[in-house]
């Protein structure tokens, strides 16, 4: 009998570029797959290429409405009746707490993944207490509570979010390092800074701009890069004009965001990521996997990936000032030192953080709990 799993995250788009490793591996063991999700046409395509059907649902991500919520947890609901998966696997908040909640009424053991805290827990406030008692409704029953950063798992068992027993560290979403590899050995071009991220204030992205500014200052040819989306639905989101201002004062560069990364980070010879807090950067790791030292800050999800000296600079989080230092210390690197950095990270990336880790992960949680790829008939 084939065995279905359902998989879910707020966006299609998570799905195929963060996933599409675990789908494949779940795919070849025999599993079919439903992919849930908010209506995509590009990406229901490119799942269905994937062996993939879709289920479009609404999320609103970022909204507050306790009947958008709640429509969203009935169609879950809804998606789980009709399909019946043998296991319900989701990233992101509400796939993670509304559809764990809606597995579990349905008998179906879930997964999710707490693959970053998120606003609420970077700004402090009602959000915050209000999403404590969501995480703890809704992953009650899970079977298994998957972590990408010791920080996340120790945060939520202290504030009995859930249980220790429950939890299983991740080595972030997994990255293939075949795929992710640099073009060539030589360094670009010196002091080359890009930053790919959302375009929202818990990313870092003001105190880029601002500390861009003054390396510039010092180190006239440095150049700054920022790839993202704007306009995100987030409430830390930077408005457009703001972003235009930075550039027509000449500190950043702005790139719109690219199906495929690669090109800029090989363009680059520094990735930059000043962030508030990460569950575990792939980013990050998809930027070490390219041989690129890296300008973090010292906050969980990046510090894990970076060593200060080794492959990278570690910096404090919220302090532009602390941020320009770092850059300056990159910028001050020779070419010699700059190629040792990037090897240490790519070296890093494929030992301890590889695609075939997190499957052989998510297969013995399914094993664990009676899930089995069917048997070939």
């Amino acid at each position: 009998m084939t065995r279905l799993i359902a998989v879910c995250a707020n966006q299609a788009w998570n799905l195929v570029n963060f996933r599409a490793g675990l789908i494949r591996a779940l795919i070849a063991q025999g599993f079919s797959i439903v992919a849930i999700a908010p209506p995509d046409a590009e990406m229901e395509r490119r799942l269905a290429e994937m062996g993939c059907s879709f289920e479009p649902v609404e999320i609103d991500s970022a909204g507050l409405s306790p009947l958008r919520d709640f429509a969203t947890f009935l169609a879950f609901r809804r998606a789980i009746a009709r399909h019946k998966p043998a296991a319900w696997l989701s990233w992101t908040i509400k796939p993670n707490v509304y559809g764990s909640l809606a597995a579990r009424l349905a008998g179906v053991p879930a997964f999710p993944n707490v693959s970053g805290l998120g606003t609420a827990f970077i700004r402090q406030g009602l959000l915050t207490q209000i999403a404590k008692r969501l995480y703890r409704t809704g992953f009650a029953r899970a079977h298994r509570v998957f972590f990408q950063n010791t920080d996340d798992r120790d945060l939520f068992v202290a504030l009995g979010m859930v249980r220790a027993g429950q939890t299983a560290l991740l080595p972030g979403s997994g990255i293939d390092a075949n795929h992710w590899a640099p073009a060539s050995d030589a360094r670009p071009g010196p002091n080359r800074f890009l930053m790919i991220a959302r375009v929202v204030a818990d990313k870092g992205v003001r105190e880029y701009a601002e500390a861009a500014k003054a390396v510039r200052a010092r180190f006239p040819d440095a150049r700054f890069a920022l790839m993202g989306p704007l306009d995100v639905a987030n409430r830390t989101a930077i408005a457009r004009d703001e972003v235009e201002r930075w550039q027509n004062e000449g500190a950043i560069e702005y790139l719109p965001p690219a199906d495929d990364v690669r090109p800029a980070v090989n363009a680059a010879d520094w990735i930059v990521l000043p962030s508030y807090r990460e569950g575990l950067s792939r980013v990050l790791l998809e930027a070490a996997a390219m041989a690129r030292p890296i300008v973090t800050t010292d906050v969980p999800g990046c510090r894990d990936v970076v060593t200060d000296g080794v492959n990278g600079f570690l910096c404090e989080a919220r302090d532009a000032a602390s941020l320009t230092a770092a850059l300056e210390r990159a910028a001050a690197c020779d070419d010699e030192r700059w190629r040792i950095m990037g090897q240490a990270g790519r070296e890093r990336v494929r030992a301890e953080f590889s695609q075939e880790r997190v499957t052989q992960i998510y297969m013995e949680a399914l094993e664990f709990a009676g899930i089995v790829p069917p048997v070939p008939t």
